[in-house]
């Protein structure tokens, strides 16, 4: 497609909708222009629909409408919001974006749990990228640790060794910043005064400060229990307790939460013209100090109080240290409290010869693999692309890397019901380790399969992460990790992307049915049992069909039908009973649903779109309800022929995927209303 025929389908949409006055913002989906409009009653559907390209127009609640374009819909949005005419139209929120607010409607019975949980995982879950690019890293250099290639844990490592933890470390170090960043777009403030704040922090010169042989009057001590140092310096008079903050998230966490009352209150005093100045001028101004004397100690307080409690409670009780500590980790990790128990596993090592920590947080790391296993299996059963992805990656970072973020913030944190069972993993591993007498570890290492041989003893540690991933897993598989609504939502995007891709194989402007209200209790048909032929020939089983994305099944399950060599003009007849909801221009395909949701498409030839309605006709119209065996229209075989076309007819179960059973008959003559597919819904 050139960029000219790019630009005239762009500002035929823009003037079939309305013109860029009534355009409030764009933007897209994988398929699907989304318009948040002004006055979505002024929409020309048919004007929109006639455009090149445009395969349906969808108005949505509100002033929302959605414009069907297909895989094409990455240039045609570029060359909308590049018109001049739509220089002043904002590009609005992402997909995501809509989405993350529509979760955040959906409050549970526990409203504050809800947001709180929210607010995390909106905080995260753009970092999921970065996290998982540099948990692989950390998986490389623990391989090479494994097989002796490079000892990571020497303090004298070359510098090129030294590079390669910078790469990681970016990261980690940084993530307080960039946590900031997202925790105060999520609270609809200033991202980057929210990220300023966080890195004056971090920055050399604060630093510096912890230098007593820069600052008199710096004075430094060391933590008995922690065996860390900690500095307070002379600010103007007043004390300032220095930490390094690198790493935490708890920091940040509770900083924006504070400075998104000061910046509201602040818009709220100055007035709009002087707004951009003044409001991130006073929330650095107060919000810096505030961090820097109040909220960065008390979160490093919490932190090392935890970690003294626990090395005091390895000591007195160790076996229920060992089933405390997977159970802990869950809700130290989100919160970033688990930072200062590096520092105690490392005390531990240098003092003891030996750290108690990390044998039983092991349990919890498998634990947490395990539930992020469930749930790739389910996505690979489902054919839930983006959370297979997603859970590939963050899997292979646990696995190989010992990393529990991209798990914990792209996975867990999206879906509540994922912790009850993982806590029970984290207990099932726990337990084991106690009973056993706990596990011990000479070196500080990240728990992941690289580093089983590193624990003693190896076995006892080995059947417990086992016990525990196993557990999480099969919980996870058995009782899923979405609610019902989240299930049904998901189901729901997945036939919608199946159904676009359907259009978009149909190849014309599509005329999209408005909603069909569900039939009454009473009047409820029974459930689709089977799929009949829409015309008559002889069936061929789809991977015979010369069409690469029906014989792949990308559009469902189902088979073909080839016309007897004489065959002349034939009757198409609905293959099942519900609603037509798609019908293109060209009258070559027919898209149906039935009450209970099975959605079949009839495909009359191959590349017959060309034929723009030659030798077809329609009896029905988009939206209206038919029986099966009803008549749909009717095609000329020997026009499709003389058209130089392959006149099969396609029938596919769009929605294969989320039904129990589709299994297309054999090949045999047929008669329109011979049974073709059996379905189980």
């Amino acid at each position: 497609m050139t960029s000219a025929t790019t630009r005239d389908k762009a500002e035929g949409i823009v003037d079939a909708i309305g013109g860029p006055d009534n355009i409030l913002s764009l933007t897209h989906c994988a398929t699907r222009l989304r318009f948040e409009l002004k006055d979505a009653s002024v929409v020309d559907r048919a004007a929109v629909e006639k455009v090149p390209g445009v395969m349906g127009a969808v108005p949505q609640s509100g002033d929302r409408y959605q414009v069907v374009v297909g895989g094409a819909v990455q240039s045609v949005y570029t060359q909308m919001i590049n018109l001049p005419s739509l220089k002043g139209v904002g590009t609005g929120p992402s997909d995501a974006d809509v989405k993350a607010a529509a979760r955040s409607k959906a409050r549970g019975k526990v409203a504050w749990l809800d947001a709180f949980f929210e607010y995390l995982s909106d905080s995260f879950r753009p970092l999921l990228g970065v996290l998982l690019g540099a948990s692989l890293i950390i998986a490389f250099t623990a391989v090479l640790d494994a097989l002796g290639v490079v000892d990571f844990r020497a303090a004298d490592k070359s510098a090129g060794w030294v590079f390669v933890d910078a790469m990681w470390r970016s990261v980690f170090y940084f993530l307080p910043i960039m946590v900031a960043y997202n925790a105060a777009k999520k609270l609809a403030i200033d991202p980057w005064v929210g990220a300023t704040v966080m890195g004056a922090l971090m920055t050399p010169e604060f630093i510096k400060l912890s230098d007593p042989t820069v600052f008199a009057d710096t004075v430094c001590t060391t933590n008995a229990t922690l065996g860390t140092e900690s500095c307070v310096a002379d600010i103007f008079g007043i004390p300032l307790q220095l930490n390094d903050y690198g790493g935490q998230v708890f920091v940040p966490l509770i900083m924006v939460a504070l400075l998104a009352v000061v910046y509201r209150a602040l818009k709220r005093i100055f007035p709009e013209n002087i707004q951009m100045v003044f409001v991130p001028f006073f929330s650095m101004a107060i919000m810096i100090p505030v961090t820097a004397f109040l909220i960065g100690p008390l979160g490093i307080w919490l932190g090392n109080g935890l970690g003294g409690g626990l090395a005091w409670l390895n000591g007195n009780a160790p076996i229920a240290f060992a089933i405390l500590i997977p159970l802990l980790y869950p809700f130290l990790v989100p919160l970033g409290l688990h930072w200062p128990l590096n520092a105690l596993m490392l005390m531990n090592i240098g003092t003891l010869g030996y750290d108690f920590i990390q044998g039983p947080m092991g349990a919890w790391n498998f634990a947490c693999f395990g539930a992020t296993a469930g749930v790739l299996f389910l996505a690979w059963r489902d054919r839930d692309v983006q959370m297979r992805q997603t859970a590939t990656g963050a899997l292979a970072a646990g696995l190989l890397g010992g990393i529990s973020e991209p798990s914990l913030y792209g996975i867990h944190l999206r879906f509540k019901r994922i912790y009850p069972r993982m806590l029970v993993g984290c207990l099932t591993g726990g337990v084991i380790i106690g009973l056993g007498g706990g596990v011990d570890t000479s070196v500080f290492a990240f728990t992941s399969l690289l580093t089983i041989p590193v624990f003693d003893p190896m076995g006892l540690y080995a059947i417990a992460i086992a016990a525990a991933f196993t557990v999480s897993m099969v919980l996870v598989i058995i009782s899923d990790y979405r609610t019902p609504e989240q299930k049904a939502e998901a189901a729901e995007a997945r036939r919608q992307a199946e159904a676009d891709l359907a259009l978009e194989a149909a190849g014309a402007d599509v005329r999209v049915a408005a909603p069909v209200a569900a039939p009454a209790a009473a009047e409820e048909s029974a459930p689709t049992a089977a799929v009949i032929a829409p015309v008559a020939g002889t069936i061929v089983p789809l991977a015979d069909v010369d069409d690469a994305v029906f014989s792949s099944k990308a559009l469902g399950d189902g088979v073909g039908i080839a016309p007897a060599d004489d065959a002349g003009v034939l009757e198409v007849v609905a293959p099942v009973g519900g609603v037509l909801v798609t019908l293109p221009d060209s009258l070559h395909a027919y898209g149906l649903k039935t009450d209970d949701a099975v959605e079949v498409l009839v495909h009359i030839g191959i590349d017959t779109v060309n034929m723009a309605g030659e030798g077809f006709t329609a009896a029905v119209a988009a939206g209206d309800r038919v029986a099966a065996g009803q008549v749909l229209g009717t095609v000329d075989i020997a026009a499709v022929r003389a058209a130089g076309y392959d006149p099969t007819a396609l029938v596919t179960v769009v929605n294969t995927s989320s039904l129990t059973e589709v299994a297309p008959r054999p090949a045999v003559a047929v008669a329109p209303g011979d049974v073709v597919v059996d379905v189980v819904p």
